[in-house]
């Protein structure tokens, strides 16, 4: 092990291993019914848990030979009771050890060195990089995805606990630390019901609001007041994906409704943001010429926030003009004072605009062949032989296709929910701006069809072809569509509609490879054999020239 290794395991045993000891000890003194008696039968069981393990006892045995030599307890409800309680101790003590690593974060972990910021930052003023830095920020973006697997994470309340201690924990505050962890003894784990993917979608979002939110602003911050020229105002160095609300191939349950009210907190989350951040702003900026700007702001805030009719009436331009107005007023009118602070603000609404995060929405490939089966049997909006049409037929009609399908005349409620929520993109883009959901995912991808399915989808929900802000995301998930992504690829680049939609998206096409299933289709080596493969196939195709226009210019992958 290094020195360096070693001094970091040493301050992570100094802050959190020994802060978890003392700090634990509080739980035997709360006043809370049987909660000392519960500590002390749990540190009783885990040392015989471990003397179980090393005899090669069977989890039975053990928590038998523990209830007979240890308690008195003998009835299945008495002996229910004192596990049940376990769990609940051991909950919080991982909550109470979660807040304490993340006290300890900047002490544990070198906050200057190699991967961070300040690092990169040191490394290209040594190096005289600035002109490469602006030049590469032109267009370098990183997008950082919050998937749909939150039932994992904590309940929002007790996630605010874990900050609120974390903040105790770092000057020591015995007092509050004490009066959080008998919050967090009253405060229940457990729901009565089964969260909806909106509570889900809530769950991620409280990370937005209280995580991302400042560390992005922070990151923007930095890197403006080394390099004031660097930040392109037209690309968002940091962009942020939302999985929850909007992936139907992995929660069934989530329906067209849920994706609006998913899409709407989302705008709600970040205008409640900027309206506490103008807030502070007021405080700090009292000068002559800006206190009437930031008051006209803030009204708008607040009416977007507390008064519904008002909604309409707020783009990200509203936002920002503003702010650069303020911004230039005091620069040359108030010698620069507590020009970070607009800075910051500047560069989290270039961030997060009014839509937080992109919502995406996910569908597997063989509903889009279903919805439009009952669509031409029933509307007559493709041919009514639709489904026997050749694979070369289907997607001539798809990229031809006129009308607009209408939902309510279908009583298959997925037929339903696929055209309702097509068309509700248009709804989000109209209040969230089009970041707010600008990416249709197709799981299961395995053919040019499949994307000109979705395409054709879009046609008949009232997208019109040259006005699509949307862009269509084949997912490449088997090892067998691995093998077979650029050819997939190469037939919709050739593909005279498809490919003048990639103009109007600037020449940009986004692919999808998926490492889970491959995993568990050809295991973890062939997986990622043929997910480089596959990298290195579909970036030679997108970079090939397949006729006198010239293929997509970028070409982005994302691994799940």
């Amino acid at each position: 092990m290094s020195y360096q290794s070693s001094q970091g395991l040493q301050q992570f045993k100094n802050l959190v291993g020994i802060k978890f000891q003392l700090y634990n000890s509080l739980f035997t003194s709360l006043p809370f019914h049987r909660i000392e008696k519960t500590g002390i039968l749990l540190s009783l069981l885990l040392t015989i848990c471990e003397d179980g393990y090393k005899k090669k006892q069977s989890p039975e045995q053990i928590i038998e030979d523990f209830f007979q030599k240890h308690t008195a307890f003998s009835a299945e409800r008495d002996r229910a009771d004192i596990l049940f309680r376990f769990v609940q101790y051991v909950e919080r003590q991982i909550v109470l050890f979660d807040a304490l690593e993340d006290a300890s974060f900047r002490h544990v972990n070198d906050m200057g060195g190699a991967g961070t910021l300040k690092h990169l930052i040191s490394e290209v003023l040594q190096t005289n990089k600035e002109e490469e830095l602006t030049e590469k920020l032109k267009d370098y973006s990183v997008r950082m995805v919050l998937t749909a697997h939150p039932t994992q994470f904590y309940p929002g309340p007790v996630l605010g606990i874990i900050n609120d201690l974390s903040r105790a924990v770092i000057v020591n505050d015995a007092a509050d630390i004490n009066l959080y962890m008998q919050q967090l003894g009253k405060t229940p784990f457990l729901k009565k019901q089964k969260p909806t993917p909106y509570d889900e979608a809530v769950s991620l979002i409280w990370y937005l609001e209280n995580v991302f939110y400042h560390a992005c602003g922070k990151i923007i911050s930095a890197l403006q007041d080394q390099f004031p020229h660097s930040i392109d105002k037209h690309n968002a160095v940091i962009k942020m994906g939302f999985w929850p609300g909007g992936d139907r191939d992995g929660n069934p349950f989530v329906k067209t409704e849920t994706t609006l009210k998913v899409a709407e907190s989302l705008r709600g989350a970040i205008i409640k943001c900027y309206y506490l951040d103008v807030r502070r702003l007021k405080r700090r900026l009292t000068f002559k010429g800006v206190e009437p700007i930031l008051q006209e702001l803030e009204e708008k805030l607040y009416n977007n926030i507390f008064i519904a009719e008002k909604k309409t009436e707020l783009h990200k331009h509203e936002i920002l003009d503003p702010l650069i107005q303020i911004r230039e007023i005091i620069i040359y009118q108030h010698n620069s004072l507590f020009v970070n602070l607009v800075d910051n603000l500047i560069g989290k609404v270039m961030i997060f605009g009014l839509h937080f995060a992109t919502l995406d929405i996910r569908q597997d490939s063989t509903v889009h062949e279903n919805v439009l089966t009952a669509v031409a049997a029933k509307e007559k909006l493709a041919p009514e032989n639709y489904a026997s049409l050749t694979r070369e037929e289907k997607m001539k009609v798809l990229t031809g296709l006129t009308g607009v399908a209408n939902p309510e005349l279908y009583e298959d409620e997925l037929v339903k929910d696929t055209l309702e929520t097509i068309a509700g993109i248009r709804t989000i883009q109209h209040y969230n701006g089009e970041e707010g959901c600008n990416r249709y995912i197709i799981s299961q991808c395995n053919s040019a069809l499949n994307v000109l399915e979705v395409f054709g989808l879009f046609l008949i929900s009232g997208w019109k072809k040259e006005k699509l802000s949307v862009d269509i995301v084949p997912l490449f998930e088997t090892v067998e569509d691995l093998r077979h992504a650029a050819g997939v690829m190469r037939e919709l680049y050739e593909n005279k509609v498809y490919f003048k939609h990639l103009q109007g998206r600037g020449r940009t096409q986004t692919i999808m490879l998926g490492f889970s299933d491959g995993t568990k289709d050809g295991g973890y080596l062939m997986a990622n054999w043929g997910i480089y493969k596959a990298k290195e196939e579909l970036t030679r195709i997108s970079r090939e020239s397949p006729g006198s226009t010239g293929p997509p210019t970028a070409f982005l992958l994302r691994l799940i």
